[in-house]
């Protein structure tokens, strides 16, 4: 048993656990598409290979290195895609997968507060961050306006603090499915930072990033949350 006290906020980071990593991909596509980046050229292709090297990042951020040198593409890529990112999300609908709902439920049970955190717009995921708010799945919501930086950078996270008044970063726990979102956790200074990913390569790649546990889905986080306290 840890000297340590029990966890008294957990942040998660959205990407690739409830908000599926397609949709962002497909909107970062049809964004790069409005400025004649298209399928089947080589430019798409280098688009396509940064984007997913940066899975996690705030894609405003990635645009912007994309276009960089030309600051009205970008500002319009990223136009698009919250127009595109939106419109995706009402057409193909973001639900909370019952394993997600099931395990912060539980964390929620001992006392915990759940922050859930989206390098997204508001434009973009606005909604979809009320949505889940109204349903009972979190305390807090935070999207990218709401810090001066999304992952990798500590802001968000540091945020949630002080939104919700923790005083030690030793109660505090990040959730995480992409490497950004581990670093962001580990730079905050956490003391856990939970990876989410299967296979050794992804468990490899999380660790390297910060991760202090790794566990195969969401469901596993309440006992993690536990047994580190």
């Amino acid at each position: 048993m840890s000297d340590a006290p029990p966890v008294s906020l957990v942040c998660c980071d959205l990407a690739n656990i409830v908000i599926d990593g397609s949709l962002v991909e497909r909107a970062f596509a049809e964004a790069i598409a409005t400025q004649g980046i298209v399928a089947g050229t080589q430019a798409y292709v280098r688009a396509m290979v940064r984007f997913d090297r940066a899975r996690g990042r705030p894609p405003v951020g990635v645009l912007a290195e994309l276009f960089a040198g030309d600051e009205p593409r970008a500002q319009a890529a990223s136009l698009a895609f919250d127009l595109s990112f939106c419109a995706a999300a009402d057409r193909f609908g973001v639900t909370v997968p019952q394993d997600v709902a099931v395990a912060f439920a539980k964390i929620a049970g001992w006392g915990a507060k759940v922050c859930l955190l989206s390098v997204l717009s508001a434009d973009a995921c606005g909604e979809i961050l009320a949505r889940l708010r109204r349903q009972g799945l979190a305390d807090l919501v935070l999207d990218a306006g709401d810090a001066p930086r999304g992952f990798p950078f500590p802001d968000l996270v540091l945020t949630a603090m002080l939104r919700t008044g923790a005083t030690d970063v030793r109660e505090v726990a990040m959730v995480s499915a992409t490497n950004a979102g581990a670093l962001a956790g580990h730079r905050a200074g956490v003391r856990i930072v939970a990876g989410i990913g299967k296979g050794a390569r992804r468990i490899a790649a999380l660790q390297q990033a910060g991760a202090t546990h790794v566990v195969g889905d969401v469901a596993g986080l309440p006992d993690l949350m536990l047994g580190a306290a």
